[in-house]
């Protein structure tokens, strides 16, 4: 006879409590010497923007909900405009914020530094029209120094992001420029392309990445549009450069066969231009920043330029392993262009547009 088993009821299946993602960021800017300040009296020279939200009746940075096909860098330049009315682009990332909703759900906030920027730039340009919040939502914003900050932030947490960004001003590294390694998009794979090389398109799928990409591209306050000259590379980049109103710069020396041929070659394409954020600086107007398009065979050669300017510490987050980067990928470093060794890549982060 079968010995009869025991039955046990069935443990009940616990769906997980999902994550509300938002993305913000602090909006600084200089002030007359004496009128701002950072850590108590001896520092000076810099205020932040918060915002009052009537519902909650309390201050905090500019922020809100991430939407379906965003990336976390758009959604927080969104949400500047939407609640402050000003256009920013962004600088590095700070610490996040963590806290439960009252429905049991995790919140958590992305934070930037950011920094306000004309309409007529490039970036500016390429962003679609955004209308500004209900009076419901926030009803006031305004600019304070640090310690005024510290007091008003009704969340307590909020004071971190703040106090990473005021390390930034104390090491001299709060104003960089952004350089992005972008991989192309999807294209055609080589067994079912006839043509030749240079002329191997994009996919269907790749084409509407490209124009998804504008809206992180934007965010970080790209002006300079550089690419391979190949076609797959050219038409990821073209959709932002016609909607920020710039030529598309081609860069022989970045393409797969050209790159294999004379790697130096390469290497001071590059090197070119990262320098080239230093000239940015004698320009108004906003924080400049840089793309290069190029193929993944190249990318090693691309890392490697910017492992060579910076601490082992940024140097450790670099991608080591093939692919380095996935189609439509890309990889933004935050380069401090006032430096004794010519530039300084401070911080870097990756980000893809999700499908």
């Amino acid at each position: 006879m079968t010995p009869s088993l025991a039955l046990r009821p069935a443990t009940p299946s616990v769906a997980p409590v999902p994550t509300v993602h938002a993305a913000g960021g602090i909006v600084w800017r200089r002030v007359a010497r004496g009128s701002g300040d950072g850590r108590g009296s001896r520092k000076s020279g810099i205020e932040v923007l918060l915002v009052h939200r009537p519902r909650y009746d309390d201050w905090s940075w500019p922020k809100g909900k991430l939407e379906a096909g965003e990336t976390l860098p758009a959604c927080a330049v969104r949400e500047i405009a939407e609640e402050t009315g000003v256009q920013v682009v962004l600088g590095q990332q700070l610490p996040g914020v963590r806290y439960r909703l009252g429905d049991g759900r995790l919140k958590v906030c992305h934070y930037w530094v950011a920094q306000v920027v004309a309409d007529e730039t490039p970036a500016v340009r390429a962003r679609m029209e955004v209308k500004r919040c209900s009076p419901r939502e926030v009803d006031r914003t305004t600019w304070v120094t640090p310690t005024q900050a510290r007091k008003l932030l009704t969340r307590a947490s909020d004071r971190l992001p703040l106090e990473a960004l005021l390390d930034l001003w104390d090491e001299g590294a709060l104003e960089t420029r952004s350089f992005v390694v972008l991989r192309h998009a999807r294209a055609k794979k080589r067994s079912a392309w006839s043509g030749g090389e240079h002329d191997r398109p994009l996919t269907a799928q790749g084409l509407h990445h490209a124009v998804d990409l504008t809206g992180t591209l934007s965010a970080f306050g790209v002006d300079r549009v550089t690419s391979s000259p190949w076609e797959r590379c050219v038409a990821t980049v073209v959709p932002y450069a016609e909607l920020s109103e710039v030529l598309v710069e081609l860069v022989p020396e970045l393409t797969e066969a050209e790159a294999k041929r004379a790697p130096v070659h390469a290497r001071r394409a590059v090197s070119r231009l990262l320098l080239g954020l230093r000239a940015s600086l004698r320009l108004p107007g906003g924080e400049p920043g840089t793309v290069v398009c190029t193929h993944r065979p190249v990318l090693p050669v691309v890392l490697d330029v910017l492992a060579e300017r910076m601490p082992n510490r940024v140097k450790a987050l670099l991608p080591s392993a093939n692919p380095y980067l996935r189609p439509g990928e890309m990889l933004v470093a935050h380069v401090l262009p006032r430096h004794r060794r010519g530039v300084r890549v401070v911080a870097i982060e990756r980000h893809r547009v999700p499908r």
